[in-house]
């Protein structure tokens, strides 16, 4: 099995090399810095992308706000930019395949910078519907680097080296969580200071040198398949990945149908909370949680050398978080004081769920053949748009039927079906036992 890292080669872009086992002894030092070099970059362009996503979705919200725009038409514009991460999933990977991840990075960041562009070029322009045509184009973009950027890290670690795969994507994904955060901050703070469309230049500029800048140091064809791909293996996955992708989409269901509409609605008109008070608690949960998914390894240190978490573990941790809305709605239901129990059951919830979701994402690497990674992380990241989609739209639903507490018990359930998703995936012994059968 190989892994990018050496110096590029002219004709082929890089030269591969081939090691076993996990941190091998006589791993030669310019492959290390090769390959630490391109696991930079990549978090690099990761990183920029994500303060501008996390950004532009506060200075649009806000924004549209200001101009007097219902609560549910500043939804609407967002509804696109959700059910394109669906698509975007589903064709990203077999794209990268074809490709290489390296284009399918580049024209993500390149549709952000377009998208952030075409909002501020002429204020006149900005009707819903125009929005909600750029705010697709900016979801698109999403999924693209988000797609790009984890497959990336499966490519740069040794074969074998399970422990550094669950440390490296840990980092990734929670530095870009706790960005996400500083990004609603960043959106907030420019349209205070140099209003929408100044804002929005400022980001497009500074995106767009992030991008010439990693176009400059990575390697040529990163991600590419050796031999062609075919668009039928999109839906051709092995029972690993089918069990988690399920479990992920019910998952990330089991968050958004409580968070995105449902708690902001709550803390605003039943605990009377403000708007900065709001996005500033929601920003914080965002910061926090990325934080303890970058942590996420040194929390789940297993006692047996060079192993990461397996099946039984995202099981267990699955049936852990499922006690935190139960826990809620049972001291909302007590009459406990709900700003308390919220605070103190969100900060709890975020915790647990950032090890589920770091737990997830280093398995769907574990799972994948390097050859098909792209793939196969496109299809997991459209289950996971998908479940993100569906718990979004429920969130609006079941809160205006039930309120806030049919919201927290359909949380129960849907974690409780990640849980039980999560009971077909191996062990270690199990997982190893398949590596050795597989050619």
């Amino acid at each position: 099995m190989y892994f990018w890292g050496a110096a590029p080669d002219p004709a082929k872009g890089v030269v591969l090399e081939s090691h076993q086992g996990d941190d091998p002894p006589g791993l030669a030092k310019p492959l290390d810095q090769a390959m630490l070099r391109n696991y930079l970059v990549v978090t690099f362009a990761y990183w920029a992308f994500t303060v501008t996503d996390g950004a532009i979705r506060m200075l649009v919200v806000l924004h549209f706000h200001n101009l007097g725009y219902t609560p549910l038409a500043v939804a609407f514009l967002f509804l696109f930019y959700e059910l394109f991460g669906v698509i975007t999933n589903a064709v990203g990977g077999y794209i990268g395949s074809r490709l290489g991840l390296n284009t399918t990075m580049y024209v993500g960041m390149a549709m952000q910078v377009l998208a952030l562009g075409m909002l501020a070029i002429n204020p006149d322009w900005l009707s819903v519907v125009y929005v909600m045509f750029w705010m697709a184009c900016s979801g698109i973009a999403k999924d693209l680097n988000k797609m790009s950027a984890k497959s990336s890290v499966k490519l740069m670690v040794p074969e074998g080296s399970d422990s550094k795969l669950f440390k490296w994507v840990a980092v990734l994904t929670g530095s870009k969580n706790s960005l996400k955060g500083g990004g609603f901050f960043l959106g907030s703070a420019l349209l205070a200071l140099i209003g929408f469309q100044n804002a929005l230049w400022s980001l497009a500029v500074g995106l767009l040198m992030a991008l010439l800048l990693t176009m400059a140091l990575l390697p040529k064809d990163m991600g590419k398949a050796k031999s062609k791909v075919k668009f039928t293996q999109i839906f051709s996955k092995s029972q690993e990945i089918n069990w988690l992708s399920g479990a992920r989409f019910f998952l990330f269901g089991s968050r958004d149908v409580w968070f995105v509409v449902a708690l902001p609605v709550y803390l605003a008109a039943v605990l009377g909370w403000g708007h900065m008070q709001v996005g500033g608690f929601l920003a914080l949960w965002v910061i926090g949680y990325g934080f303890v998914q970058a942590a996420a390894p040194g929390l789940l240190r297993n006692r047996q050398e060079k192993r990461g978490p397996d099946g039984p573990t995202a099981r267990l941790w699955a049936f852990i978080l499922a006690l935190f809305p139960a826990g809620i709605a049972l001291a909302l239901s007590r009459g406990w004081d709900p700003a308390l129990s919220m605070m103190i059951g969100l900060g709890a919830f975020g915790v647990v769920f950032a090890i589920n979701s770091s737990v997830h994402s280093y398995l769907i690497l574990l799972y994948s053949d390097r050859d098909k990674v792209a793939m196969n992380v496109g299809f997991y990241y459209m289950a996971n748009a998908a479940g993100r989609l569906a718990g979004t739209v429920l969130s609006g639903w079941i809160y205006q039927l039930y309120g806030l507490m049919g919201c927290l018990w359909v949380s129960v359930a849907f974690v409780l079906m990640a849980a039980l998703f999560s009971v077909r995936l191996p062990s270690h012994e199990q997982w190893q036992a398949r590596r050795q059968e597989s050619p």
